[in-house]
């Protein structure tokens, strides 16, 4: 099944400054938000970016390159102490259903977006937490890349990703996404989204050999 990239926003859960020594694989897995944020300009795909308590653990990394997107593109970094990314603000930028949530009357985009897809940590709270959350409502599951999510404990990744499936969330890779996102070859940006994916091969197996040992256990 293709995937709308207009009708689609890719949220990146938490990666901020304080949890570079912390996190299993830190590196690995904020090489695939990067390449998801490159596809997603490429893709004219909106990108939300979320915050937990910003004032103690900083702000997001500036790697990801989500300052670079076209204004258009950016929807905005919020700050949070929720663990879930569905907080009213949150709610009423991604309209229909998930502004339902919190202001039924008055959602920014009463038309609302078809799909979310969630990258960040930590895997078994802020991103386990928000993907239970945006199954809200009637409409499609959320989408978690595998490989673009992870913990302090490593072995918390596979165990959440378990939990994930269980609940009906949508758990893939992060080129298996985007090609659903491209959906055609003979799109008119499928050169230049093939130019990327093969700039990124080296990342994209590194950050799969890293991250995927763990997260082979959730059976992907």
């Amino acid at each position: 099944m293709a995937l709308n990239p207009r009708r689609t926003v890719l949220v990146v859960v938490d990666v901020q400054e304080r949890f570079r020594g912390a996190i299993h694989n830190f590196d690995a897995m904020a090489a695939t938000v990067r390449r998801m944020v490159l596809a997603a300009g490429i893709l004219d795909m909106r990108v939300l970016t979320t915050e937990q308590n910003p004032r103690a653990l900083g702000a997001t990394i500036p790697e990801l390159g989500i300052g670079a997107l076209p204004k258009h593109l950016n929807l905005g970094t919020f700050a949070k102490t929720k663990f879930s990314v569905m907080t009213p603000e949150v709610c009423r930028v991604l309209g229909g259903r998930y502004g339902a949530m919190f202001d039924a009357e008055n959602p920014v985009d009463p038309e609302g977006t078809d799909n979310v897809i969630l990258v960040g940590i930590e895997s078994h709270v802020c991103v386990y937490q928000s993907a239970l959350e945006a199954r809200y409502g009637k409409g499609n599951p959320p989408i978690v890349i595998a490989d673009g999510v992870s913990s302090c404990n490593k072995e918390e990744i596979g165990l959440s990703l378990n939990r994930m499936r269980a609940a009906g969330v949508d758990v893939g890779s992060s080129e298996s996404v985007l090609f659903q996102l491209m959906g055609d070859a003979s799109n008119d940006k499928f050169k230049e989204f093939q130019k990327l994916i093969k700039a990124e091969l080296p990342t994209t197996k590194a950050s799969l050999q890293t991250l995927f040992p763990t997260a082979a256990d959730a059976k992907l």
